[in-house]
């Protein structure tokens, strides 16, 4: 039987996930009432089936910022300027977790955004850990499945479609690492793709038939791109616990550095970003 896109992410999202993660996704909901729908968890930490010492990563997929925020200001930010990020820890492992609407999380993943900052993750492996009920997980379910189209049609314009199938998930990759203030070594992007090369080639064919090409110039979306990662990182710094260490720890892992912070740093991680920006970039630590 030939398998849909739905079909495979669907199949992907529901595979079983280390107890120690779905406690943790758990523990998110539940501190949202309510307002909580979803619990996804992705990234470094499900690609390399390693939790301890490392921040796991999530998204809490809520009804409604309204809903999810007892102060309007927080609502206000993650509407504006989605998602809001926050620390989290749970069962002696550290985690992060993004926060956005049911609305948002649809639309975030689909072609009508020029951000590639949640439709080049969840193109990526994913697991729905918690889902408030059946509804919730379908519409999950939705929206993961429409970033894998966007990404490749993304690509498009300046990969070939009928190029090998993982060197076209390299190349897009690539692109949206581009997009964004990256604290990632060269050939990261591949690395991505070389973790599990089946997966991918699983997917390329269902996801063409969805693809439709962008023509979104990307000198544009890097500028834009790059742009929201600062605008990100200064809200961050009031909502994140310890967002100056965060930031070092994550530049200092996948860039190789050793950045050491001062102790008026970790008092203004919003003036330590700034204050270390210009070297990492001159650098290359950051791109």
């Amino acid at each position: 039987m030939v398998q849909t896109l739905r079909d495979l992410v669907a199949e992907e999202l529901s595979q079983a996930v280390d107890p120690r993660v779905a406690a943790i996704a758990e523990a998110i909901a539940a501190k949202y009432g309510k307002a909580s729908r979803a619990v996804l968890f992705y990234g470094s930490c499900l690609r390399e089936k390693q939790l301890d010492g490392l921040m796991l990563d999530f998204y809490l997929i809520v009804s409604s910022y309204r809903d999810a925020y007892c102060r309007g200001w927080l609502a206000l930010a993650n509407r504006l300027i989605p998602p809001n990020v926050f620390y989290f820890e749970h069962g002696g492992l550290a985690a992060k977790y993004a926060v956005l609407s049911e609305a948002d999380f649809h639309r975030l993943n689909g072609p009508e955004t020029r951000s590639v900052s949640v439709w080049a993750r969840f193109a990526q492996p994913s697991r729905l850990v918690w889902a408030a009920d059946d509804n919730a997980r379908q519409a999950a379910i939705d929206s993961v499945a429409r970033a894998v189209p966007t990404l490749l049609g993304s690509a498009m314009p300046p990969a070939k479609p009928d190029a090998n199938p993982l060197d076209l998930w390299r190349q897009a990759f690539a692109l949206t690492y581009s997009a964004e203030l990256r604290a990632e070594r060269k050939g990261r992007s591949g690395s991505v793709v070389d973790a599990d090369p089946q997966r991918y080639r699983r997917f390329t064919g269902p996801a063409l038939e969805l693809a439709r090409p962008n023509d979104t110039g990307w000198a544009r979306r890097r500028l834009e791109g790059k742009l929201l990662s600062i605008a990100r990182l200064a809200k961050a710094s009031t909502t994140f616990d310890g967002g100056a260490d965060y930031i070092a720890w994550k530049i200092n892992r996948h860039a190789g550095t050793n950045i050491e912070l001062k102790p008026w740093q970790r008092r203004f991680p919003l003036l330590a970003a700034i204050s270390l920006l210009p070297r990492l970039l001159r650098s290359g630590a950051v791109r």
